[in-house]
């Protein structure tokens, strides 16, 4: 299991590291917000352990950006005040979980083992599939034929969309909506090449065109 480690207390964040990886996780250790951030959009956690008072950007920044990007991985804060406000916050920005310091490490491990456990099952239960296609929500993996397959984050997005309309035409505006931010500017074409990607990725049939409509998939949807 990987986790990312953002502490920037030197003493602590290396007996993290050590003592996580002693119980069996596969742990980087990064030391500040800017750096955090770097590492998330380079690589896939399972979980994430954030301190809250970090410096350049704090913890809750971080966790914040992360959720604003669509990063779903579990993250447990770590904070030095037992303050109540400043738990809230974080479980209000999207924290999964909190350690108050001085941490006790077979505590913190089986907290993450926990989130573990909660985040597979979470991903069992976000499983869409429709004819051979396949799409977890949680992971944001799809596969055709039980092989994977690589999609943009919009063609996961547009895909997803068909996916939960469970059969119904959906719009070239109403797909617009969901893949664009309001005011972005859009290319006239733009869903019909998101469409063409994605029939090249997953198979030609998949995605049927109601020529003037939109756009549907036909298969019974199952989740």
């Amino acid at each position: 299991m990987k986790i990312l480690i953002a502490e920037d207390d030197p003493q602590l964040g290396d007996a993290l590291q050590s003592g996580l990886r002693l119980q069996g996780f596969q742990v980087n250790w990064v030391r500040d917000g800017f750096a955090a951030l770097h590492e998330l959009r380079q690589s896939d956690y399972a979980i994430v352990v954030l301190d809250i008072s970090m410096p350049r950007i704090s913890g809750l920044e971080v966790l914040q950006q992360m959720r604003s990007e669509k990063n779903s991985a579990p993250v447990l804060v770590l904070t030095a005040h037992d303050a109540n406000h400043e738990i809230a916050t974080a479980l209000d920005a999207g924290a999964d979980d909190y350690v108050v310091k001085p941490v006790d490490l077979s505590v913190l491990a089986a907290r993450l083992r926990a989130l573990t456990r909660r985040a597979q099952g979470a991903a069992a239960q976000s499983v869409i599939s429709a004819g051979s296609v396949s799409l977890n929500s949680v992971t944001r993996e799809v596969s055709v034929d039980e092989q994977s397959v690589n999609l943009s984050s919009r063609e996961f997005d547009l895909l997803q969309a068909l996916l939960m309309a469970n059969g119904r035409v959906l719009t070239r505006d109403h797909l617009e909506q969901q893949l664009y931010s309001w005011g972005q500017e859009v290319d006239s074409n733009a869903i019909e090449v998101h469409v063409h990607n994605l029939r090249k990725k997953l198979g030609k049939d998949v995605i049927q065109t109601i020529r003037g409509i939109g756009y549907q998939i036909k298969h019974n949807v199952q989740s």
